[in-house]
């Protein structure tokens, strides 16, 4: 149970959980856990002993097997008859992280069971997203017998048509939403599948590549822990990067491969942990904004192969250039987003269509492969669903990206208006389109009218799920440390936040950059050390002695050997 409290002063709502002091009573006596600790896991809907334990201790023996996936048989069957055969399979991949490093599991995986393969990622300019005819077409005439797809091909009906006619056999991987069909392949290997026995659907990309090369390592008779010590690192870079919930099974593989990244087991990932100052200890974050950004940069606004060939590298010096080159084009990617982020935010509040209850904003000047970043960033200052595109004024075509607020789902949105889009699809939260030119205010009002249905001015308000109102006696050193069972935290599994009431202000002090603060706060007789990120001027008015809730992260603050529990806040409202 949860309660809503309305926050005048910050616009948004705190979601604050009702607390089942029983069923954390059980937990503390069965698990040995903080009260801290009990609160998040009851809130999250673990209350369970049992499902506790297994949370708080992740196992990779848990993982499904693999010969419960969507035509796992038949994907293994045309793998291993082209090894035998010694036919060329031919590797197609997506330009994002999770169509990067689900190419490279198929690769060096395949490599080095004695499949000859040629692995290939496509050029967001020249190919756009999915199997273009053209990849078709370079497999066949590369002489290739299998065309094997990674985080792609679920709706590619006509390149799998075109490779089939050609002569090849077709094994689509992927996990994307299935349609009503699927393509007529010799193998559909999606974990989403109604018809799918699997225990987990929420794979990755990478995840279902390499839960499918795990089953081919079983049968070939090769050691699982070996197969998952050279792949884990991999997958969990395609989940975190993919932004899939860190539960179940996403949850084991991101916390093992973690670990095996922390390793540095590949020269390119390596490179890039230096290039990017990611050091131990990883955490998603570590993925989510060092490695992802750096990997999808590439794919963006140049040749995601550059990326894939970092992470099939061998060599330590051509680690450290690709590397380097990733880096710059990361550098560029940044200044063209936030030009566009500026030019962007501008024309919404010029225009008003930040009343809108779907903003669409089109520009020939708008880099195509950016457009997908800028529209999460204005998601998050608006508040509203968001479609940034491009204008195409050769083909007379606009194209782009959408990014969503909950409650109103993108990919749904785009096909319930056939009529209007070229092309469409995705997820709830994430989507692409193309229309016609010509067609632009009318996809502007249709959209609107559309989420018009089912958007309150309620929805609009940003929603802050709180773990806990606790007590500043329960947030102790000890219990903040135990928090870390938790981990790893990202979509699914957020980083635990909580409220405390009641809280006098005894000092609030500016930082080297004005922008943050800190402050001490005092309740129950405890004193917190807490930082305000970005919240400098707003509580520079806060006088000593005024009284606050305040919303909060507990972490602890490692600098110099010692470690400081500390508070991050990140609202409060004065009471």
């Amino acid at each position: 149970m949860t309660t809503d409290a309305p926050n005048p002063m910050h616009q948004s709502h705190w979601q604050v959980a009702v607390r089942d002091h029983a069923a954390e009573a059980i937990l503390c006596k069965e698990l040995g856990v903080s009260r801290l600790v009990a609160s998040i896991l009851v809130h999250r809907g673990i209350s369970d002993p049992k499902d506790a334990e297994e949370f708080l201790n992740p196992d990779l023996a848990r993982l499904g097997s693999p010969t419960l996936l969507p035509d796992y048989a038949a994907a293994r069957d045309a793998i291993m008859g082209a090894r035998e055969r010694k036919e060329l399979i031919y590797i197609h991949g997506d330009y994002d992280v999770d169509g990067i490093t689900s190419a490279a599991i198929l690769d060096r995986f395949l490599r080095k069971i004695g499949c000859q393969v040629k692995t290939h990622v496509p050029h967001r300019m020249k190919e756009g997203y999915g199997i273009h005819e053209m990849a078709v077409t370079a497999a066949h005439e590369a002489g290739a017998k299998l065309f094997l797809t990674c985080d792609c091909g679920i709706s590619a009906f006509e390149p799998v048509r075109m490779a089939r006619e050609a002569g090849m056999a077709v094994v689509v991987t992927d996990h994307h939403h299935v349609g009503d069909i699927i393509p007529e392949a010799e193998a559909v290997v999606n974990p989403h599948r109604p018809d799918s026995k699997y225990p987990f659907s929420e794979l990755c990309g990478a995840g279902v590549v390499f839960r499918l090369c795990e089953g081919l390592s079983d049968e070939l008779g090769m050691p699982r822990d070996k197969y998952r010590d050279n792949f884990l690192d991999l997958a969990a870079i395609g989940t975190v990067a993919d932004v899939m919930p860190l539960i179940g099974e996403n949850r084991i593989i991101t916390h093992f491969g973690l670990q095996r990244l922390a390793e540095g087991r590949k020269v390119g990932l390596r490179a890039l942990m230096r290039e990017a100052n990611v050091t131990a200890p990883l955490r998603s974050s570590s993925i989510g904004f060092g490695l992802g950004p750096r990997l999808n940069a590439a794919g963006r606004i140049d040749d995601a192969a550059l990326s894939l060939q970092l992470v099939l590298c061998t060599d330590e010096n051509e680690a450290n250039e690709l590397a380097q080159k990733l880096e710059v084009v990361n550098t560029q990617r940044k200044t063209e987003q936030n030009r566009i982020i500026d030019e962007a935010a501008d024309r919404i509040r010029e225009t008003g269509a930040d009343q809108q209850n779907v903003i669409v904003l089109a520009d020939p000047g708008w880099h195509p492969g950016i457009v997908g970043i800028v529209a999460g960033r204005l998601v998050e200052q608006f508040r509203r669903p968001v479609f940034v595109l491009n204008v195409d004024e050769k083909n007379q075509t606009i194209k782009g990206s959408g990014r969503s607020i909950p409650k109103f789902h993108l990919a749904e949105a785009i096909k319930a208006h056939p009529e209007l889009f070229l092309s469409g699809g995705g997820h709830a939260m994430a989507a692409g389109c193309s229309f016609e030119k010509g067609k632009y205010q009318e996809v502007v009002d249709t959209l609107h009218a559309y989420a018009g249905t089912m958007l309150t001015p309620d929805d609009f308000i940003p929603v802050k799920r709180i773990d806990a109102e606790l007590d500043p006696t329960e947030i102790t050193k000890a219990a903040v440390l135990e928090m870390s069972k938790l981990e790893p935290f990202g979509f699914g599994n957020p980083t635990p936040q909580f409220v405390a009431r009641d809280l006098e202000v005894l000092s609030v002090l500016p930082t080297k950059n004005p922008i943050h603060c800190r402050a001490s706060l005092r309740g129950s007789g405890v004193v917190a050390q807490a930082m305000a990120f970005n919240m400098g001027e707003r509580m520079s008015s806060l006088l000593v002695g005024a009284k606050i809730d305040a919303l909060f992260e507990a972490v602890i603050d490692r600098y110099n050997g010692y470690e400081t529990l500390k508070w991050h806040l990140r609202d409060y409202v004065e009471l």
